[in-house]
């Protein structure tokens, strides 16, 4: 992924010269591809390692459906789910678009299956690339090899959901595997000439603000091209709703979220992407936070604090003054509500 900064490297620049504080999606692929493209989430069929006694039977303990609940139908074929995908954003008029594989684990699956998943995508001309989200357990050296031999010109990212660099957390959430997996997967990803995109989960149970920030600190020093910043969603349905309504562990408030999405962008290198800065939970299954349903106000609120706090993307790495969050002159301005920047233990 190239950078989207300009000469005085005060921010970054979209096609129509407007400037941001971050080097967003939107501006990476319109420098890329030239225009609008949307992402089309695929459901293959999978299934995953922590879910079918490989390593667990339950998954992690946030999750409801292999995160695959805006994905397709995994009973059409990849090729018809991208054509549907193409019809429900036609009105958006795209040059082009992502296949992304979002459902469960995108490369857990024997070769020959794989082999037909990903191919359907790769020759479809509208797709301009292909993203597989996965675990760091699950991108054997064969699956790399698949790819490398039929992507032809068109780029992969994988996504790899890290969630947390705290041990204890990922234990405790059930995410099976520790970090040298994920660290090893990262150099051999790499050496293949892919992207990788990290996920990670802001507000997981017992993680203070300064958890959360080392895990950010950590996926910026990996050699890694985007990240997705992910709120806590707590679904119905999952083990971690039974956690929250016995009372371990509170959810991020509004204020907290911004407070810490606005300190990550100042914490990551500016050339990594930033894919996402909150996220979507199914609306019948959310439980909490409730306020996260207002997604554009939340959007808002961290570009307005960015304005006010005057932070650019990088601009806080090995600064922990501009760190330790936002400031008397902020907690003024009522709009962004900045009173919690500091907080204690979630659980």
């Amino acid at each position: 992924m190239q950078s989207a900064e300009d000469g005085a490297g005060d921010g970054f620049y979209s096609a129509g010269g407007d400037r941001e504080p971050y080097y967003s999606l939107n501006i990476f692929l319109r420098q890329k591809f030239g225009g609008k493209v949307y992402r089309i989430a695929l459901n293959p069929g999978f299934t995953c390692p922590n879910r079918d006694g490989t390593i667990g039977t339950g998954g992690c303990t946030f999750c409801l459906a292999g995160s695959g609940t805006f994905a397709g139908n995994p009973r059409r074929t990849i090729d018809e789910q991208i054509t549907e995908g193409m019809r429900g954003l036609a009105q958006f008029r795209p040059k082009a678009y992502i296949a992304y594989f979002q459902a469960f684990t995108g490369t857990y699956a024997p070769l020959p299956v794989l082999r037909d998943r990903y191919r359907q995508a790769f020759a479809r001309p509208e797709i301009a690339a292909v993203s597989i989200a996965t675990r760091p357990d699950c991108v054997p050296e064969d699956v790399l090899d698949l790819l490398d031999e039929i992507h032809g010109t068109k780029p992969v990212w994988i996504e790899l959901g890290l969630q947390t660099a705290r041990e204890e957390t990922a234990v405790r959430i059930r995410r099976g595997y520790a970090l040298p997996c994920f660290e090893d997967a990262v150099r051999r990803i790499r050496r293949h000439g892919f992207d990788v995109i990290v996920h990670v989960i802001l507000g997981l149970p017992g993680e203070t603000r300064e958890d959360m920030l080392h895990t950010v600190r950590y996926a910026g020093r990996m050699d890694i091209q985007g990240i997705k910043l992910q709120l806590l969603h707590v679904l119905q349905g999952t083990e971690l709703s039974d956690e929250y309504r016995r009372g371990a562990f509170r959810v991020l408030t509004r204020e907290e979220y911004v407070d810490l999405v606005c300190t990550s962008i100042g914490l990551l290198p500016r050339n990594i992407v930033i894919h996402r800065m909150t996220g979507d939970g199914p609306s019948q299954e959310l439980i909490a936070p409730q306020w996260s349903t207002a997604k554009r106000t939340v959007l808002n609120e961290i570009h307005h604090a960015l304005k006010v706090r005057e932070i650019t993307q990088g601009c806080m790495r090995g600064d922990e003054k501009h760190e330790r969050g936002i400031t008397d002159a902020d907690q003024t301005d009522d709009s962004i509500h900045a009173e919690q920047s500091e907080f204690s233990a979630l659980g």
